[in-house]
């Protein structure tokens, strides 16, 4: 884990129903590894922010409330096929928005992330 600078956000954990069903997805999907802590908690690495998933009964859902967490993409289309070929669930087509595009997708653990592009120039 980096050392964390103060007053600013250093790490994120997101919930699971599946531990070992996210953690083969994202390292299909994204290339991210994980070390174990227990057979309950795996901290990635590789990501880009430090953070890990813990196991729960209760996936992270925007529409519930949760966190968003957004993840950048330089392909999105290529990023998307990559979430699909890796069992990921699209939740809501690609979309433009002001300053881009981006997706949402539901990892197999049940979990909602997204991907987000910059619009061309």
């Amino acid at each position: 884990m980096s050392h964390p600078s103060h007053d600013k956000i250093h790490y994120v954990e997101l919930p699971s129903r599946d531990l070992a069903a996210t953690k083969a997805f994202f390292q299909k999907a994204f290339g991210w590894g994980f070390i174990d802590y227990g057979p309950q908690y795996a901290a990635i690495t590789g990501a880009g922010l430090d953070g890990g998933f813990f196991q729960a009964s209760t996936p992270a859902h925007s529409r519930n409330g949760s966190v968003l967490v957004v993840l950048y993409s330089d392909a999105l289309e290529a990023t998307q096929a990559n979430v699909e070929a890796a069992g990921g669930v699209i939740e809501q087509a690609i979309f433009d928005f002001p300053g881009g595009r981006r997706f949402h997708f539901i990892e197999p653990g049940g979990s909602e992330l997204a991907v987000w592009s910059a619009t061309a120039t």
